[in-house]
Parts: C-alpha cells; sequence; structure tokens
C-alpha cells in the first residue's frame, strides 16, 4: 500500500488514463460512472496523489501579484485593491509581495519572473509573447502555481485565468456605438496602444466582429497606435483628425486602453463633443470624472476586488490540492453611465 500514491500509480491500477483519474480527482463531468468506481476504490486502496507545488516553508502561503510597471490608471487601481486586501489575506493566512516589472522587455521580464520561484503562487498580468510563456512554463514545472490576471497568456501552462471576457467586452462597445450611429455619421473610430496584453487585443478583435455583423453599413476606421499618455493621446487623435477624415462624420471612439483624456480633449478641440459618443474601460478616478461630466457616453468595467480575491482563493486551493480549485466565475462586465455611477 502506497500512502503518497501518483496519479499515474493510480492509473496503472484502475486501467485507465491519467486523464482520466485527474478528471475523477477533480470531479470534472466526462467519465462513465463504473469507472468514477473504479478510480475511487483504487484511491481508498492506495491512498489519493501527494499534493502538487511544494512544501511550505512556513504557517502562511506566498504567493506574488505580478503587475506592469507603467503608470497606468487601471494598474494603479489594482495595486490599490491589493493593499486593501491586506486584512483579508492575514486572514487567510496569505503573505502577499506585489511587484511592478517593466514588460517592455519581454526577455527581461521571463528572467524576473524565474526569480520568483521561491513563491507558492503567483497572479500574472503580463503580455502574450514567447518569453512569458516559457517562463510560466518553467514556474509550474518548477512546482509554483500560477494563474492570469485580467489579461491572459494564451499556450502556456498557467493553471486558471481570472477576468472578464475580453472579447466580449469589446463586441458590447461595439453594440453600443453601433447603436449611436446617424444618417450622415456613419464612421467609428477604434484607439489603441501598441500593446501585446491579448485582453487589448481580444476588445479590438470583438469590436471588429460587432461592427461587422450587425452594422455592416458602418465605416471602422483604426488609429495608428496612439501613446498611453493623455498629451500624447490628444496629439495623436488631433494629427488623425487632420489627415482626410471628416470629423462630422464620426458617430464614436472606442478606447481600448489608456488615454481617455487626452482623446476626450482632442474632441473637444475639434468641436465634436456634443456628437460623438464615446467608451472606455474601467472606473478610475479620472474615467468616473469623465463619465460624471458627459465626456464618455459608457464605461465598460469588471469587479478588480473580486478578481484580486478570486486569484488568492485558486491560488490557496491550488496550493493545498482542493477539488475545484478551478472552478472559476469570471466577472460580469458592467455597463456604466453617468446615470447608475455610485
Amino acid at each position: 500500500m502506497q500512502p503518497a500514491a501518483t496519479v499515474a500509480d493510480i492509473a496503472a491500477r484502475a486501467g485507465v488514463g491519467t486523464a482520466t483519474v485527474d478528471r475523477v480527482l477533480n470531479n470534472r463531468p466526462g467519465v462513465h460512472t463504473e469507472t468514477v468506481r473504479r478510480v475511487l476504490q483504487v484511491v481508498a486502496e492506495v491512498g489519493g496523489p501527494p499534493p502538487r507545488g511544494r512544501p511550505r516553508r512556513d504557517e502562511n502561503f506566498r504567493f506574488a501579484y505580478v503587475l506592469p510597471a507603467a503608470e497606468l490608471p487601471f494598474v494603479g487601481l489594482i495595486d490599490r485593491q491589493i493593499a486593501l486586501a491586506a486584512g483579508d489575506f492575514r486572514h487567510q493566512h496569505i503573505t502577499e509581495v506585489t511587484h511592478r516589472f517593466d514588460i517592455a522587455d519581454a526577455t527581461r521580464l521571463a528572467d524576473s519572473l524565474s526569480d520568483l520561484a521561491d513563491c507558492e503562487g503567483i497572479a500574472l498580468m503580463a503580455p502574450d509573447l514567447p518569453p512569458v510563456k516559457l517562463a510560466i512554463n518553467e514556474l509550474v514545472r518548477s512546482g509554483v502555481h500560477v494563474v492570469t490576471l485580467f489579461t491572459d497568456v494564451g499556450g502556456s501552462m498557467r493553471e486558471a485565468h481570472i477576468g472578464a471576457d475580453a472579447r466580449a467586452a469589446g463586441r458590447t462597445a461595439g453594440l453600443l456605438l453601433g447603436r449611436m450611429a446617424a444618417p450622415g455619421r456613419d464612421t467609428l473610430l477604434l484607439a489603441s496602444q501598441a500593446t501585446r496584453l491579448s485582453a487589448e487585443i481580444e476588445r479590438r478583435i470583438g469590436f471588429a466582429q460587432v461592427v461587422e455583423e450587425r452594422f455592416p453599413g458602418l465605416k471602422l476606421l483604426r488609429l495608428p497606435d496612439i501613446p498611453a499618455d493623455d498629451a500624447g493621446a490628444a496629439r495623436a487623435l488631433s494629427r488623425f483628425l487632420k489627415k482626410g477624415v471628416d470629423p462630422s462624420a464620426i458617430a464614436g471612439i472606442y478606447n481600448v486602453g489608456s488615454g481617455s483624456a487626452g482623446l476626450v480633449r482632442a474632441i473637444e478641440s475639434a468641436g465634436l463633443a456634443s456628437r460623438v459618443g464615446m467608451v472606455a474601460h474601467d472606473l478610475t478616478d479620472n474615467h468616473r470624472a469623465l463619465l460624471a461630466g458627459g465626456a464618455l457616453s459608457y464605461l465598460l468595467h469588471q469587479d478588480i476586488h473580486y478578481c484580486v480575491m478570486t486569484a488568492a482563493r485558486v491560488l490557496r486551493a491550488l496550493c493545498e490540492n482542493l477539488r475545484g480549485a478551478l472552478n472559476v466565475v469570471q466577472p460580469r462586465i458592467e455597463i456604466l453611465t453617468a446615470e447608475n455611477l455610485h
């Protein structure tokens, strides 16, 4: 009898594959009742598999939140929510450390991630690039649990993603702005920074999809990659409006990332403030003021506190090898206006 039988041991004795054993142990569907009974019988005879990950060095779990170093309003909002959750973390016996890494250099970022190999879990907001994927895979192979936060790294070995459906968010923005179009105002602008954050890429895809599907009579123009700062965004949009684009034909602007205040400034300078609708993301202090003042038509938001706490909950459940650890309820996309702003 082996008190620490592996998944492979159980699979061999039960005459099934390791994937089937994993499904049974994690209570996932798709396994025949008789097979479930046989696997559970073997588990009762030889004992369950050993806990995944590494043994804890002390009483607390050691988790790292990794965020971009750039001083962006949304990242600052996440950082504050992590700080505000300190009491909850202590109550759950979690020691949390927040790291801000430069994500512009993917190779350097990957090296920085490898330095966190002494953590038991990492919640990561990073670009979807090959060096980052490799770094995630090495961490997971070494026993560190990794989840992605707000933006995913597809194809990596990360164990869960926590964040709203970015493509659905982009489709929502397209639906809102498409319905604001009118005869003579048949152009929608899509504004975003040069980015490898998959969430922002998915938003762009979703927006273009719904405009093509639901509003074939509208024109969609992509602004060249705009700077993240407000002043740079204002200059970029002002230049764009002077290059043969008919400002009077613009019905709305969808801003995928940062720089909303600068885009609003450029719209106002062009005399379009009362004619052009605008949709942006995330309830930052700046966006709250723009929404309340009518400069933004709609704001798409997700519950940041929920995502931060869910990342910690999933990481702890993975460390404790709890069944159902990866059953994550993703946050809904909230549509905020000046009328329902709290």
